[in-house]
């Protein structure tokens, strides 16, 4: 009985502990979830290397997706984000970019992607969900992706001097409406 115990004992606590760090892991992901679609939100891993494939932590339910950044390449020490599903292909792309750390070559690595076609766009009116900067009191930002809007096809700004909510990279793949305050 006592080997038996012994033995048991090490493989749960190797069990639990690995659990908390999971579970650790899914919370810091779901910091930058609204709280009506955090419970249902589906939580990914975004694996090393170059391929920026993924692996699924936690399914779920609705359509709201979140991982954590922090420390990938070209990311600060504490972001993490949500977004649509259906973003995931545009998510591994601008992971991709993010890696080139010269900042004019990943500039003109991102033009040529938006000129020649292969720049995947993000779906439109999806929300992007932002937690960065301090893990103990993150600041959080909110977009969404109009991607190819213009200020005339939108009726907004292309730029926040008026203070309210407006298009960023207007006329792009990446135009996505900006509102003001954090």
């Amino acid at each position: 009985m006592k080997r038996a115990v012994s033995i048991v004992l090490p493989i749960l606590a190797v069990f639990v502990g690995a659990y908390a760090q999971d579970q650790s892991a899914i919370d810091k992901a779901l910091m930058a979830a609204p709280a009506n679609l955090k419970k249902d939100a589906t939580v990914v891993k975004w694996k090393a290397g170059t391929e920026y494939t993924y692996d699924t932590v936690r399914e779920g339910t609705n359509d709201l997706v979140c991982y954590d950044e922090s420390g990938l390449p070209g990311e600060g020490a504490f972001k993490v984000e949500c977004t649509m599903k259906g973003n995931l292909p545009r998510v591994a792309q601008n992971l991709k970019f993010e890696a080139i750390t010269d900042r004019k070559e990943r500039q003109e690595a991102l033009d040529k992607a938006e000129k020649d076609g292969t720049r995947v766009k993000p779906v439109f009116g999806s929300v992007w969900y932002h937690a960065m900067g301090n893990e103990a009191s993150p600041r959080y930002h909110m977009t969404i992706a109009v991607p190819g809007a213009t200020s005339a096809s939108m009726g907004l700004p292309d730029n926040g001097k008026q203070g309210g909510v407006w298009i960023m990279n207007a006329g792009t793949s990446t135009a996505h409406l900006m509102t003001p305050g954090e």
